[in-house]
């Protein structure tokens, strides 16, 4: 007879064990960096979005953060984008996105990254040339229970021109 027997098959399910609770910590830089990345190139997206359809419909378009829902529970105050974002049509040109105005973008952030908007509120409002009204936006995006010294941090910045950069640790705050 040809075959495994029951203690071989044991002995290699346990090396296999204690091979991957060895090489699990190793991987969660790994998937920090990539949560960080994803968020910041979702948000640099959705800037770059705004600025394209604020400059089409002559303005009046804004970028807001999602509230607080039934998946997430973390975006209290008005510096707090974790749970996402969205652009909307601002039809009454009030500065926010009401629930009858049309959505054209919608983003909601992966778990385990905070996203947090420096200089500003809950809302960013374009004009008609596609630039900020008010403050300029700058966010720090970092895993969850980490500071902006981790290395998986990032920062991202719009300058007053509309260009915008994802910067590193070092380099934060926006200036």
């Amino acid at each position: 007879m040809q075959g495994f027997t029951a203690i071989e098959l044991m002995v290699v399910v346990s090396i296999v064990a204690i091979l991957a609770a060895l090489a699990a910590p190793s991987f969660t830089p790994l998937i920090e960096n990539w949560r960080v990345r994803t968020v910041s190139e979702q948000l640099r997206a959705t800037l770059y979005y705004a600025r394209s359809e604020a400059i089409k419909r002559g303005g009046r378009v804004v970028v807001q953060k999602l509230s607080n829902n039934g998946s997430c529970t973390t975006a209290v105050t008005t510096t707090e984008w974790d749970c996402g974002w969205f652009v909307c049509h601002d039809t009454n040109d009030n500065g926010s996105c009401g629930a009858t105005e049309p959505i054209l973008q919608r983003n909601e952030t992966p778990s385990q990254v905070q996203v947090s908007r420096s200089g500003g509120g809950a809302t960013i409002k374009f004009n008609r040339w596609g630039l900020v009204s008010g403050n300029w936006p700058g966010f720090s995006i970092v895993p969850t229970l980490k500071s902006t010294t981790s290395s998986a941090a990032r920062g991202l910045c719009m300058s007053s021109g509309g260009s915008i950069r994802v910067i590193s640790p070092e380099e934060m705050p926006c200036t």
